[in-house]
């Protein structure tokens, strides 16, 4: 059986980084995601019995990096359905892979419900989360609808995202700001392995449980300026841990900087604007549906910006008819 998913990218409010366990990939601390629109990734997935290996399509290319990854999350789901057959995959990506964007969230988020559905095996939105945390650990937050947070657990099935809120409960934008469509020069799963090494790590765990039911209280209000301080903060505490773990990483460039401080400059200007910030270079400007074409004309004129892409809050993974072969 063929079947075809699509699934969101999504951007983090409170980070997902470090981790306690690597393999299962057990996420140190909890997070709070939103999906966004207009990043997304469509995969296809058959099994075939007539198939000798895997065949493995991304984005057009056949890299073995990446196709290695898929072989191995196309083996949980040979162990769920208890065959050893092999699956023809095609996926493709709305935006760039591995630039600090979450494709990685999105492309396994993909897989698995497409994956699952080609088995023909019936699986709950939480067993879904589950399975995609496996495959990349972001994943599992796109894999409910609208605003999600991801639950710290200290056993497979403790840890898995599930729905704070849908989509239509508030009308907030992420605008993002693309400063590099480059892979980055470590990926966001190596630099997971480093977080333990900062000094100010631990100090992060300790607050950590308080600022999400913080993050979780001004989502339940739209409290958005109190919003907006709490994940810019958030945002710049991530980074610090990346700069001072070793060996330390600094995904930021001088564009990056460059779109934080305009942001600053919006807001002494009277603008609701407030930047977040994954594992890589490019900006989310989260703000007001008002205030997008604003925003977006100001950001645009600074060097080094190649797009902006706008993004609302969106469903998660879910099947879809058209097929990509």
């Amino acid at each position: 059986m063929k079947a075809t998913a699509k699934a969101h990218s999504n951007i983090a409010f409170i980070k997902y980084w470090g981790r306690k366990e690597e393999i299962l990939r057990l996420p140190s601390n909890g997070s709070i995601s939103m999906n966004l629109s207009n990043l997304f990734t469509t995969t296809t997935v058959e099994f075939n019995p007539s198939l000798h290996n895997d065949d493995i399509l991304v984005n057009g290319e056949r890299n073995n990096e990446i196709n290695s990854r898929i072989t191995k999350h196309l083996d949980r789901i040979r162990v769920l359905l208890q065959k050893k057959t092999y699956a023809q995959v095609v996926s493709q990506n709305s935006f760039a892979a591995s630039a600090g964007m979450a494709s990685s969230a999105s492309g396994f988020a993909a897989l698995t419900v497409a994956g699952v559905a080609a088995a023909g095996l019936q699986l709950s939105e939480k067993e879904l989360s589950i399975l995609a945390r496996q495959g990349s650990g972001s994943a599992c937050r796109s894999i409910p609808d609208g605003f999600v947070e991801w639950v710290d657990g200290n056993t497979s099935d403790d840890s898995y995202a599930h729905k704070l809120f849908d989509q239509s409960h508030w009308d907030i934008c992420d605008i993002v700001t693309v400063i590099s469509k480059e892979k980055k020069d470590v990926s966001t799963s190596m630099g997971q392995q480093t977080a333990s090494s900062s000094i100010f790590f631990q100090t992060r765990l300790n607050n950590i449980v308080q600022k999400i039911h913080t993050c979780k209280e001004l989502m339940k209000t739209r409290n958005f300026d109190e919003f907006g301080k709490l994940i810019e903060m958030e945002a710049l505490e991530l980074h610090t841990i990346m700069f001072t773990s070793w060996p330390s990483l600094i995904y930021l460039e001088p564009a990056s900087l460059g779109v934080m401080k305009a942001v600053k400059r919006l807001r002494e200007e009277g603008i609701s604007a407030y930047f977040t910030i994954d594992a890589g270079p490019n900006i989310h400007i989260i703000c007001l549906q008002k205030d997008i074409d604003h925003i977006e004309k100001r950001i645009k004129t600074i060097p080094g910006v190649l797009e902006t892409i706008i993004n609302n809050a969106s469903r998660g993974s879910y099947l879809i008819d058209n097929h990509l072969f």
